[in-house]
């Protein structure tokens, strides 16, 4: 995995210097988001694996199942159904004491407020007072104290390797999922999808990407809100920066496809031109052919006249 994730920086080209680096004077720099990017990566990665279409992964984890029920020695290839199941259960359960916390949490204003500046001395004492008087009177009636609001921070999910409800998945090996060619391991599968086929311009609507869960499969909302709980960050963020990775890393097949459409419009539209043209010949030959049959009446009509 971290093998490939190193490939995917060095083809992107998010690794270099000058890319990483925030020079705060030249205004046309991006803010650079790190965290973000990192995390995008790693989305990306488990897209070339897995795939991530609520189909691929599966049967993939069926295979490596069945692998590692029959090969007990060794290393074991990573199971990525295992993973999920034990990885959201984790997260439910961290999600659940988030949301207590956050019911327990007394939200109050850092600085409190005051009109005039002369009782400025005044409030701040009240302030002390009642904060101190609030500690004693918890302490003696042993109720739980207001928790303080924590930072956001990676080692939430963490578990040692002793437990067996939580099973460590360090050292599994990619060996099921990989295939060897010339001395080089390849992915099996080599389709991959991208979440949005064109980006946004962020000066038009603020966004390169839209987010709406329903049109994505459950498995690649599931790593989103995953990260999204980690960095406390909306997941709408981190899908934007997964589809910005991907036009990067996929350039030359996205620019392919703007021209095979452009071929098939200016085919459909000469085709249209063409079916027009036919019409118009039909109809020109229609109206000769009608005027042929009125004609030698007329001439006839007239003969006999004279």
């Amino acid at each position: 995995m971290h093998n490939w994730t190193c490939r995917v920086v060095e083809e992107i080209g998010i690794g270099e210097v000058d890319f990483l680096t925030l020079q705060p004077g030249n205004k046309l720099i991006w803010k650079v988001k790190y965290d973000i990017i990192a995390v995008a990566v790693v989305i990306v990665v488990l897209k070339i694996l897995f795939l991530l279409n609520d189909d691929y992964e599966w049967q993939l984890s069926n295979y490596v199942e069945e692998r590692n029920r029959n090969n007990q020695e060794g290393c074991p290839v990573f199971d990525i159904r295992k993973w999920y199941m034990v990885v959201k259960k984790a997260m439910d359960v961290e999600q659940k004491k988030l949301e207590e916390e956050r019911v327990r949490y007394l939200f109050r204003s850092k600085h409190p407020l005051f009109h005039l500046s002369q009782k400025k001395c005044v409030v701040l004492k009240k302030r002390q007072m009642v904060t101190v008087l609030q500690k004693q009177f918890r302490s003696l009636s042993g109720t739980v104290e207001h928790t303080e609001k924590k930072k956001p921070s990676s080692f939430q999910l963490h578990w040692t390797e002793e437990d067996p409800e939580r099973p460590c998945f360090h050292g599994h090996s990619l060996d099921g999922i990989l295939q060897q060619e010339d001395h080089t391991r390849t992915i099996q599968d080599t389709d991959y999808w991208l979440c949005t086929a064109k980006l946004c311009k962020k000066k038009r609507c603020g966004h390169l990407a839209h987010y709406k869960e329903s049109d994505f499969p459950h498995t690649y909302q599931f790593v989103l809100s995953l990260f999204s709980f980690i960095l406390r960050v909306p997941a709408s963020l981190i899908h934007e920066e997964v589809c910005a990775l991907e036009h990067r890393l996929f350039h030359s097949e996205v620019r392919k496809r703007p021209r095979i459409r452009r071929d098939k419009k200016a085919a459909s539209r000469k085709d249209h031109r063409l079916e027009q043209q036919c019409e118009d010949l039909h109809a020109v030959s229609d109206t000769a052919h009608a005027v042929n049959l009125v004609l030698p009446v007329n001439t006839t009509e007239s003969r006999g006249l004279d």
